[in-house]
């Protein structure tokens, strides 16, 4: 879930009833541990943050932070420990323990194989599908990934110890730990540095030993993903690692040869059907997010499907044997349990929800295709420069009637500080002058200078004194607001009043022909003919660039059709500008309905 950069949507202080309710979710999902325990992990009277965050995958996440360290992430209202937290009660979870290589795989994404687990003499620990675990390694009780068990360890055993044991959703060093402050494992090994591993000793040098196997295996082969999940001991095999590797090379070249002959086999109309298939697990996997859920199946199509379409080949539903697209998803839905469509409104179907944890659709590896990778960046032009959204600064100009009370710091009229130095002015100046109640220090005396700034002409008679935040937020109120843009690499901008957002509308041409217009794209350092590029290649219709009137400098985007929630994804995703700076995402259409 966090092998790639998530992107942080709002970080607060929890507020008071909050605590208590995290206090009782802990409680209630890891009951082994003690009130004092609870109470160490929140804190009554330390700051505790909530980082709301969006991942890769676009799963709404909240995470809960103590000292800047992550130490318990949710998802799906389900509470789940980082290793941060584990590393400190490591005993909170059950724990699979396998290999230390292996560790590096599920940096990867990869999750726990059964093969790669090492069953202790004392057997396996009892869990129960979808019940939350630690993964362990060899000599270490620390725990370095944590997930959910794929099946019971009933079933595991059951199975031979082959299949997924674990969906492995955090793990140490991915972009979770790497948002606290990066420390590593501590060592739990403990007295005893041996076990028992399949009725054999294992012990440091024989860790040692393997590790240097996967190593020579990996230089040799020049990768070990498969290998590693799935051989848990290297170099305890009669064959050598030469004559492993040439017979694994012997295998692959066997079965590719095989694919090849039976696709030489298959009938037009069943490698259409394949391919299909293909597209589909492979745009669920890696262009579908949970935020554009509900989807259109004729946008899943068009935007989606053709774009994972292999270099060389074309896509044809009519050439395959399902004929329809609605066919085919309902044998999805159906037979292959990977998504839900529902007919949102008379006739137009929506894939409503997609099975993530489908073992299916887990177990899909995308082919390499780097002409098909390529290809959405030359379309919409993007390559040259990069983009980075700029870091917007709220600032304010001291205004005429606000000019005595900033004379004593030297500040003169039309001058631009920021909040911050505002606050610093007030605070000397009210000390300086010995302002301050005496009787309650969270008042401040106004005097003549005071009266004259921030108190209207009703209140000259009956304000005596104004709260501290009181007295700030009068002070800013009565400046002129103003904003500075830094683009990476440029010098800061400032310009006066409130910075414009970008501007979304839809309006109708024609016979009540709609179309999407977006503006200001120009403020926040976007090029209007790339962001025009880009929408049409996403959304597969016509864009023009029109002069604003009334404005010399700037172009606005016509798109056709209502395509605010494309727009938006493209603002808000891709280019990362943050909501409060757009306006008008509320007038994407309901979903179901025509565009």
């Amino acid at each position: 879930m966090f092998t790639k950069a998530f992107r942080v949507k709002a970080n607060t202080v929890i507020k008071g009833s909050d605590r208590r309710k995290l206090k009782a979710d802990i409680s209630a999902g890891f009951p082994s541990l003690s009130p004092k325990e609870v109470s160490e992990l929140v804190p009554n009277k330390e700051e505790l943050n909530v980082v709301k965050i969006y991942a890769h995958k676009g799963d709404a996440v909240t995470l809960y932070v103590l000292h800047k360290n992550p130490l318990f992430f949710e998802v799906d209202k389900r509470l789940y420990p980082t290793v941060y937290m584990l590393w400190r009660f490591p005993n909170v979870l059950p724990a699979f323990t396998t290999w230390p290589p292996v560790l590096q795989k599920f940096i990867g994404g990869a999750d726990l194989m059964l093969p790669g687990v090492v069953v202790p003499s004392s057997g396996l620990p009892v869990v129960k599908q979808g019940d939350c675990c630690a993964v362990t390694v060899v000599s270490n009780r620390a725990p370095m990934a944590v997930g959910t068990a794929a099946v019971s360890s009933t079933e595991m055993c059951s199975a031979g110890m082959k299949g997924r044991g674990v969906f492995v959703l955090h793990t140490y060093m991915d972009h979770l730990w790497a948002f606290g402050d990066q420390s590593g494992p501590p060592n739990l090994s403990g007295d005893n540095q041996s076990e028992t591993v399949n009725g054999e000793e294992y012990d440091v040098e024989t860790e040692e030993a393997l590790d240097e196997n996967v190593e020579a295996l990996e230089q040799f082969s020049g990768t070990a993903d498969d290998q590693v999940m799935e051989q848990p001991c290297p170099g305890i095999e009669e064959l050598s690692l030469v004559e492993h590797h040439q017979e694994k090379e012997n295998e692959c070249r066997c079965s590719e040869e095989a694919e090849v002959n039976q696709d030489e086999q298959k009938t037009p109309q069943e490698l259409m059907d394949a391919l299909l298939l293909q597209c589909f697990l492979h745009a669920l996997k890696s262009k579908v997010k949970k935020s554009e859920l509900p989807l259109l199946t004729s946008t899943f199509l068009r935007n989606h499907m053709f774009s994972c379409c292999p270099s060389g080949k074309q896509l044809d539903i009519k050439k395959s044997s399902y004929k329809k697209l609605s066919k085919f998803l309902q044998i999805m839905q159906q037979q292959h349990n990977l998504v839900r469509v529902k007919e949102l409104s008379k006739g137009v179907e929506s894939i409503v929800e997609v099975y993530w944890k489908n073992p299916e659709l887990r177990s899909f590896c995308a082919p390499d295709d780097p002409d098909m990778e390529e290809a959405p960046v030359h379309l919409i032009g993007e390559g040259e420069k990069p983009y980075h959204p700029p870091e917007i600064t709220t600032l304010y100009s001291v205004s005429a009637r606000l000019e005595p009370l900033f004379l004593e710091a030297n500040k003169r009229k039309g001058e631009i500080l920021q909040p911050a130095e505002v606050r610093r002015v007030i605070t000397e100046y009210v000390k300086k002058n010995e302002l301050v109640d005496d009787n309650n220090k969270n008042y401040v005396i106004i005097n003549p200078t005071l009266c004259d700034c921030l108190l209207d002409k009703s209140e000259y008679q009956e304000v005596e004194a104004l709260k501290w935040d009181d007295l700030f937020s009068r002070t800013l109120g009565r400046m002129q607001e103003c904003y500075q843009l830094v683009f990476p690499g440029q010098a800061p901008v400032k310009k006066k009043g409130h910075i414009e957002p970008i501007d979304i509308t839809v309006a109708s041409r024609g016979s009540n022909k709609k179309v999407t217009l977006i503006k200001n794209l120009e403020v926040y350092g976007l090029d209007p003919t790339v962001v025009s590029a880009a929408l049409q290649y996403r959304v597969q219709a016509s864009s023009v660039l029109q002069p604003v009137p009334g404005s010399k400098d700037k172009v606005l985007v016509q798109i056709q059709g209502n395509q605010v929630h494309q727009v938006g994804n493209l603002l808000l995703d891709h280019y990362e500008i943050p909501r409060k700076y757009i306006q008008g995402l509320d007038k994407a259409p309901k979903s179901g309905k025509k565009k």
